[in-house]
């Protein structure tokens, strides 16, 4: 017996180990939720003349609650005493994340391209690592480094080859909502332990999407309501689906194991992603310039998410 408990004990992976494959497993879900949000801008630009910004967004978490209730809406209720409590924190949180990044998304598709949005919103994890900074994290000079060098081929991609950045209107909707989701992110941090994963991403699903009701109301009363088709609906579907429900999990997950400082490192891999997606879908060409400053990009995030030896 005792040869058994010490065989099974030696078994147990070291702290360290376990350590490792945490971050490890964080650094995954950013990534997984980075790529799969690289297609929100990508429909948010697709449908910036057929579905009004606001109307986009009230859709797509009507979507997500619907998807993620049958998982999440029994233990919800169950701990509506706990949500109760934390009001205040889930509701700006919702705020946040739900109601004011995405319309702003929606907002900046109308006057600039996707790739635009995507390189804008890699300047997001700027402002995180200023939040985890501020929260007494280290940051480390490797990581920032990396951070530098993947923020200059953002700004030179912006640019168009130089660091004096004309942004247009769409840009600058872009940099409020890179504003919005590096607050959400650092908020994250704050999240009280006893609310579980699915029942924290549900209630602010919920109480993001009431506080956007009376804009959505107001944007169908002087705008008109959308057509829908099996275009404009398919592509509904996939921000409340995949860009929704299972990428804020995802991203959610990583923030609670790694730090939104760190997970905003691989959230730079996102105007990459979102080039390669404006081009095969939209037609949009990036060129030489988004070539190099693309290496630019990935180099400064390999460099800022290597772990130390």
């Amino acid at each position: 017996m005792t040869s058994l408990d010490h065989r099974v004990t030696d078994e147990r992976p070291a702290p360290a180990e376990r350590l490792a494959r945490g971050a490890g497993l964080g650094l995954l879900l950013a990534a997984v939720a980075t790529v799969v949000w690289s297609g929100s801008f990508v429909v948010a630009r697709a449908l910036h003349d057929t579905v009004p910004p606001i109307q986009h967004n009230f859709w797509r978490w009507i979507v997500a609650i619907v998807a993620v209730a049958p998982f999440a809406a029994r233990e919800t209720w169950r701990q509506r005493a706990l949500i109760r409590r934390h009001l205040g924190f889930l509701t700006l949180a919702s705020l946040l994340g739900i109601t004011v990044y995405n319309t702003l998304i929606n907002q900046a598709g109308t006057a600039t391209s996707a790739a635009n949005m995507g390189m804008i919103m890699a300047a997001s994890p700027v402002l995180m690592a200023v939040y985890e900074r501020l929260g007494g994290g280290r940051l480390g000079p490797r990581r920032v480094t990396g951070m530098a060098v993947a923020l200059a081929g953002v700004l030179l991609l912006v640019g168009r080859g130089s660091f004096a950045a004309d942004f247009a209107v769409g840009d600058l909707w872009a940099m409020a909502a890179a504003v919005a989701f590096a607050s959400y992110s650092a908020l994250l941090k704050r999240r009280p332990a006893e609310l579980g994963g699915l029942v924290f991403l549900f209630a602010t699903f919920v109480l993001g999407t009431l506080m956007l009701a009376p804009a959505f109301a107001v944007s169908v009363a002087t705008q008109g309501g959308f057509r829908p088709t099996a275009g404009t609906v398919g592509q509904l579907v996939y921000v409340g689906v995949a860009s929704s429900a299972v990428a804020f999990f995802a991203w959610n997950k990583a923030v609670a194991l790694i730090g939104a400082g760190r997970a905003g490192v691989v959230y730079y891999l996102q105007p990459v992603c979102v080039a390669l997606l404006s081009y095969a879908l939209l037609g949009e060409d990036l060129g030489l310039l988004g070539g190099a400053c693309m290496a630019l990009i990935l180099g400064g995030v390999a460099l800022a998410s290597a772990r130390s030896r």
